[in-house]
């Protein structure tokens, strides 16, 4: 490693833009099944908040709008799914704004759907590495 090279081992978060804290929490928790890592209140009145999925290791933290940057617009997020279409299913059927099923030869199946502020984040079937010595396939 060079000297002039930063000691950076990971992505150790990502945030969301949301309008409500408070209700921005119950979409990833009570909708998407995620936890509270972190809620602590930081300076000047405001909160530090940290979610992350079951199971997962990249934190989202829920940052209230501010400082002329609005909620709404993609995020660049793509979660990590067993069952795209499941979970497709489970979404719709709770009033979530999903796109449908995207499902390309070769390709993960997927879809794009948005919280209650627009934010848009996306779904991504990810095989088990199992499986793909199954199928004879190879993940990069």
């Amino acid at each position: 490693m060079s000297a002039h090279q930063t000691k950076v081992m990971d992505v150790g978060g990502v945030a969301v833009r949301v309008s409500d804290q408070d209700r921005a929490l119950r979409f990833y928790v009570d909708t998407l099944g995620f936890a509270v890592l972190l809620d602590v209140p930081t300076g000047g009145g405001g909160r530090w908040l940290q979610i992350v999925a079951p199971g997962g290791r990249i934190p989202i933290a829920l940052v209230p709008v501010g400082d002329g940057i609005a909620a709404g617009g993609e995020t660049g997020i793509t979660f990590a799914t067993s069952d795209a279409a499941a979970d497709h299913a489970t979404l719709v059927g709770s009033g979530v704004d999903a796109d449908e099923l995207l499902r390309w030869p070769g390709v993960p199946t997927m879809f794009a759907f948005r919280d209650q502020d627009g934010n848009q984040l996306k779904i991504m079937e990810s095989p088990r590495p199992d499986q793909d010595a199954r199928e004879g396939g190879t993940r990069r």
